[in-house]
């Protein structure tokens, strides 16, 4: 059964960040465990603070990773549809305190090959062309790379414990559930880690690809739009609301149950007609997709990353 009279104010693109923020299952910090936390990543003083396990983080991800999540939208001709996407692991870095978390390089087992440090001022003779390959057809990298646990530009950043920039075509990737799962088979910290041990700096991006809508058999323009949404994975950042509508407080987590981690930063690919962009309230769609865009692209700058996603969405090629 479909419902399409949710919420009847709500724009197609506030439709999509709702039904796309997940909601995590949390739990409360033991009041012995507070006085351990950094306190340059938790600098004020809470009764209580309720965080999330990154295992569980995953786990939300898992119907949408089988089967689509589905967004209530409204086309231009006003006929109501489920548009559905898959969500895949974009990209992703994890900071901690903790500099004697393992650190160990590592490679697929398959055809990928090491994802270079976007760190990293030394490049191989590979051109930039090359690194950023194109969706059409071209092979391109896929891997993982950390970073030596005793780099970090300040303490605020803490230890990159893991990193992961997504390179194939996404026709060969597999959903985000699947690869996270699969990358803590090497990396349990992907599964034990809390949020109130990451570092403000610990951030994940989600392309979500469409599949298909309901009801079917009928064209309906720019609905082939992909989008790429920027996540804090750390509790420093918990109290923030970021974009999110006040209308959808349903969606937030209840203190002691849930946590919603929406997102901060975005960005489209093959967005050509309007049914994304509403002209309802003033425009103000627009102005978060040009506000979630700027954010997203002052955060890759602030952390010296190069991630390909939003640069192939945003059309830069090198």
């Amino acid at each position: 059964m479909f419902i399409f009279d949710k919420v009847p104010m709500q724009t197609n693109l506030e439709s999509f960040l709702d039904c796309t923020t997940p909601v995590v299952p949390s739990q409360f910090l033991p009041k012995s465990e507070m006085m351990k936390l950094n306190k340059l990543w938790h600098p004020w003083e809470r009764e209580n603070i309720d965080y999330f396990t990154l295992g569980d983080l995953w786990t939300s991800f898992d119907e949408w990773s089988a089967c689509g999540a589905g967004i209530p939208i409204v086309s231009d001709d006003g006929q109501n549809l489920i548009q559905y996407f898959v969500p895949y692991l974009s990209a992703i870095q994890i900071f901690t305190s903790n500099s004697s978390l393992n650190c160990t390089r590592d490679r697929d087992e398959t055809d990928s090959s090491e994802t270079r440090d976007s760190f990293s001022d030394s490049f191989s003779d590979e051109s930039e062309s090359e690194k950023l390959s194109r969706w059409d057809g071209c092979s391109s990298e896929e891997g993982l790379s950390e970073q030596d646990c005793s780099w970090h530009p300040n303490a605020r950043l803490g230890n990159l414990y893991f990193q992961y920039f997504e390179k194939s075509s996404p026709y060969g990737r597999v959903p985000l559930a699947d690869k996270t799962f699969s990358l803590a088979e090497r990396y349990p910290g992907l599964m034990s880690l809390r949020s109130v041990d990451l570092s403000p700096a610990s951030w994940m991006a989600v392309a979500w690809y469409p599949i298909y809508h309901i009801p079917a058999g009928r064209a309906v323009r720019d609905l082939q739009t992909c989008f790429l949404t920027y996540h804090t994975l750390s509790s420093s950042f918990q109290d923030m609301d970021f974009e999110e509508d006040a209308e959808n407080v349903e969606r937030k987590g209840k203190e002691g149950e849930s946590i919603a981690l929406p997102p901060f930063g975005m960005a489209t690919y093959k967005m050509q007609g309007d049914v994304w962009i509403s002209d309802k309230m003033g425009g103000q769609d627009q102005e978060r997709l040009f506000s979630m865009v700027s954010v997203a692209d002052s955060w890759l700058k602030q952390l010296h990353v190069q991630h390909h996603d939003f640069n192939y969405f945003m059309g830069i090629r090198h």
